[in-house]
């Protein structure tokens, strides 16, 4: 299982992504989830996925092999002229990885793996869309502003209760942080450490791209400082009367 979630505010994009893979209780590895493509002044491409770990590989080393040796009749991350058709690009990666993964007969469902993927390309405004098992794929818009793949249910409640657009990107990180130790707290197959990249939208330029350890100062202050504030929020409110 995995996190990832993938946030426009009115700055740029902000992304976040967990390394944590397992096939059962005692195999659990680290792999990077969140991938990167950039013509510096052109275009910043930002990926992350979930799913089946060999197909996500896959779809991440064709899409890297076909943007280093581009052909003539293959289209490239690189060169596409719109994020639209960028994210097509993707959705029909995805579709050939699969097939070519699925034995005649059988189901494509353990192969699945879906995408969040977002960025900018000159000349237009940044965008990003989830990109679902089957190659298709939705926008975000300002009343879906993020988007959260894997394992997401215990990270939302408070990205749909403090976001704002208007957030700083220092606000916005320590409500990803919030999300994603909420989730690693409640689901053993999320974990640390966790990768963050900020987007700046029209600078074409990575702003900020770190990795975030169980041993982060921020990361430290942030987790004990939410688990304190919520049993304080408890104790504060009204006891029962029956």
């Amino acid at each position: 299982m995995t996190y990832c979630v993938g946030l426009k505010i009115d700055r740029g994009l902000v992304f976040m992504s967990d390394t944590r893979t397992n096939a059962g209780i005692d195999s659990i590895s680290t792999f990077r989830k969140m991938h990167v493509w950039d013509v510096p002044g052109d275009r910043v491409l930002v990926m992350l996925s979930a799913g089946n770990l060999a197909t996500t590989q896959s779809v991440v080393s064709l899409l890297d092999e076909r943007a280093r040796e581009p052909a003539e009749d293959v289209p490239s991350l690189l060169s596409t002229p719109s994020m639209y058709q960028t994210a097509k690009l993707i959705g029909d990666t995805i579709k050939e990885v699969i097939a070519s993964a699925v034995p005649v007969g059988q189901r494509a469902d353990s192969f699945g793996a879906s995408f969040i993927f977002g960025g900018q390309i000159k000349g237009a405004q940044p965008r990003l869309f989830m990109i679902y098992p089957e190659g298709n794929f939705i926008e975000a818009t300002d009343d879906t502003p993020f988007f959260q793949i894997g394992e997401t249910k215990y990270g939302k409640p408070i990205l749909v209760r403090a976001y704002d657009p208007a957030m700083s990107l220092a606000e916005t990180v320590k409500l990803l942080l919030v999300s994603f130790d909420s989730t690693l707290k409640s689901n053993l197959s999320v974990g640390l450490p966790l990768d963050l990249l900020f987007y700046e939208r029209d600078s074409f330029d990575v702003a900020l791209r770190r990795r975030i350890t169980g041993d982060d100062p921020y990361y430290r202050t942030i987790s004990d400082g939410w688990s304190q504030a919520l049993k304080s929020a408890f104790k504060s409110l009204p006891d029962f009367k029956p």
